[in-house]
């Protein structure tokens, strides 16, 4: 399978006001990140991939099958909501077990499943508590554990690491890069980017109801590379440093956040990389380190989103 989801001009209106604007996008197999604001859309997707909303136009496909081609392909997704919404007089293994005795699944195949699943998720040990006492952070895993108890192939995961704490939040990305390595396919949306880029580098982002970028991360800063780019070195001699960058046509502006350091902006971030060891030998000025503010989906998304 090369894509497991494909949307070809997908439109969902709601009244006067676009959820999804055309939107187009190709999503390869594994993990892919859903960036984008607030409104953006990404909820909207998700909906309708699983059939909660229909299409006004275009055409949306997951797994190689249309999403409104026949119920039964609904057993194949998986979905935690962005809504922290449970039934706080339930536990968690009643909650779990009782969404799969809805699906279909014989009772003692539902509580093993749910027993399964929550484990999975770590919530083993308070498994038969209310979960009107959860925080925040258990009940998203106990939503996770509700979407993967089914064994679906594809997993929609709407802001699944909202009120974990940091180690939960390892925890939770371990969980999910495990399930990709076993053949799941994942679609995660959230805010929290530096995440994201420890998640996958595959991403979409996502503005105002379309995709304005999708691929790997590397590849959508080299698209952009046309504009200018940050590079910050730190040097004891940074005046010196910015009189000898500022004779490369290409540096476009030259700044000092620091007092031993200078920030360069060039329109040709390859040149100046390959040219810099060549000007550090020759005029023998020391440069003690050397990165790029730009270089993460942070940047991207922000030059792209606006």
């Amino acid at each position: 399978m090369s894509s497991v989801l494909v949307a070809d001009n997908a439109t969902k209106r709601y009244g006067e006001v676009l959820g999804l604007n055309g939107f187009s996008a190709n999503l390869a197999p594994g993990i892919t990140a859903l960036i984008g604001p607030n409104g953006a859309g990404k909820s909207t997707l998700f909906r309708l991939v699983i059939g909660q909303l229909k299409l006004d136009s275009g055409s949306l496909s997951v797994l190689d099958r249309p999403v409104d081609a026949d119920s039964a392909m609904y057993r194949e997704i998986g979905y935690c909501p962005e809504n922290p919404s449970v039934y706080g007089w339930m536990t968690p293994f009643e909650f779990v077990s009782y969404l799969l005795r809805i699906d279909g699944f014989p009772r003692s195949e539902a509580h093993a499943r749910a027993t399964r699943s929550l484990h999975q998720v770590g919530l083993t040990s308070v498994s038969h508590r209310p979960l009107r006492g959860f925080s925040k952070g258990m009940r998203q895993r106990v939503k996770v554990a509700q979407a993967m108890s089914h064994d679906p192939r594809m997993l929609l995961l709407d802001e699944p690491l909202n009120g974990l704490d940091p180690v939960g939040r390892v925890e939770m990305m371990d969980l999910f890069r495990q399930l990709a390595a076993e053949g799941r396919h994942l679609l995660v949306s959230s805010h929290v980017l530096y995440e994201v880029e420890r998640l996958t580098e595959q991403v979409v982002i996502i503005a105002n109801g379309r995709a304005v970028a999708e691929g790997a991360i590397h590849q959508l800063r080299e698209a952009i590379d046309a504009h200018p780019h940050s590079v910050f070195l730190r040097t004891p001699e940074p005046r010196r440093l910015a009189t000898l960058l500022a004779r490369w046509d290409h540096v476009t502006a030259l700044e000092f956040p620091e007092p031993d350091a200078v920030v360069a902006r060039t329109r040709a971030p390859e040149e100046f990389y390959r040219s810099i060891p060549e000007l550090v030998v020759n005029e023998r000025v020391p440069v003690l380190e050397m990165h790029s503010p730009d270089d993460n989906l942070e940047a991207v998304f922000r030059f792209l989103a606006e």
